[in-house]
């Protein structure tokens, strides 16, 4: 036998024992899935806790609670006891009922969840106020009252028409919520935070990304990322800003105190044309700029600005070591 025919029948031998362990792995894999509906009457208080999997909330009849579950496993992992496992979740789903407090995903058996996956799509009345969490995966909640604390290890947050408090935290992935009628504590890790159509205050902060807010009733602010821009608009009440490197953008109606902070960026403020205003702004390597009439106070430097606004009012403290400072 030459060479080259030894080299064929060696990829065929290659070959065929490549693909029979891709279908011993799929022969291992399982998925199931169930479905319950369970009935309430009024307010529902809903717990629902997943390994790793998504969540799903959306509103829908007012008297029952519909929970649907997709259950994973790898063969590569759950190895013969995958299916046995799979099976077991699908006739005996995780879901607790108490009258109208509802627990979705606690698993009591350790060993039960391990190598495994399960997303659930919950469909829940209005008057529902929910706790998620989840060790890995995205999760989306839209419609519900509230108010609403959300959580995952690593994941996406998108979180809509909520009408109460949000508490909303992942160690990695964005935050994103649309339409709070309360206030918000946001957190990431590493990624971003978009809050539009907060009606209330908010509390961001972030490890590494931007945060944007759009403010429709007052409240306090304060945003903190180490490393990302800011961009504020509608802000009614105090505010404190801060970023390691980036831009800070603040527009609003100023009350009680604004302190805005950048080691690496430009600042800029922009308020209504009648509002006075104390300020106190510096860079250590920039330029200060304003076109409003102001009553200076202290020594005039390149660098610092110190001065009052028409008839003064809340304090406008701004600083910046590498960039500019405007205020509009």
């Amino acid at each position: 036998m030459n060479s080259r025919y030894r080299y064929l029948i060696g990829v065929v031998v290659v070959a065929l024992l490549a693909t029979s362990m891709v279908f011993s792995a799929r022969a291992l894999a399982a998925e199931g899935r169930f479905e319950r509906t369970l009935k309430v009457t009024g307010p529902v208080d809903l717990d629902v806790r997943t390994g790793a999997g998504t969540i799903t909330v959306r509103t829908g009849d007012a008297a029952s609670v519909v929970v649907r579950g997709v259950i994973k496993t790898h063969g590569e992992h759950g190895g013969e006891d995958a299916e046995k496992k799979v099976r077991y979740l699908e006739s005996n789903p995780p879901i607790e009922q108490n009258g109208n407090i509802i627990k979705v995903g606690h698993i009591e058996d350790p060993e039960l969840p391990r190598y495994i996956s399960i997303s659930y799509d919950l469909v829940v009345p209005v008057e529902t106020r929910l706790r998620s969490g989840s060790g890995s995966g995205d999760q989306t909640v839209d419609g519900i009252r509230g108010p609403l604390d959300a959580s995952t290890g690593s994941g996406s947050l998108k979180l809509s028409n909520i009408g109460d408090t949000v508490k909303a935290s992942t160690g990695s992935g964005d935050v994103q919520l649309n339409g709070v009628k309360g206030h918000v504590r946001a957190s990431t890790g590493s990624g971003g935070i978009r809050a539009m159509g907060i009606a209330g205050g908010l509390r961001a902060s972030t490890g590494s990304g931007d945060v944007t807010l759009e403010q429709t009733a007052a409240g306090d602010v304060e945003v903190n990322t180490a490393s990302g821009s800011i961009r504020l608009k509608g802000v009614r009440g105090s505010l404190h800003a801060q970023t390691a490197s980036g831009d800070i953008i603040a527009e609003g109606e100023g009350s009680g105190s604004w302190r805005l902070e950048t080691a690496s960026g430009n600042v800029t403020v922009r308020l209504p044309a009648k509002q006075g205003f104390h300020l106190n702004a510096r860079s250590v390597s920039g330029s200060i700029h304003t076109a409003r009439e102001m009553t200076v106070q202290g020594t005039i430097s390149q660098h610092e600005l110190r001065g009052k606004v028409g008839d003064g009012g809340f304090q406008l403290d701004v600083s910046t070591v590498s960039g500019s400072v405007r205020i509009e």
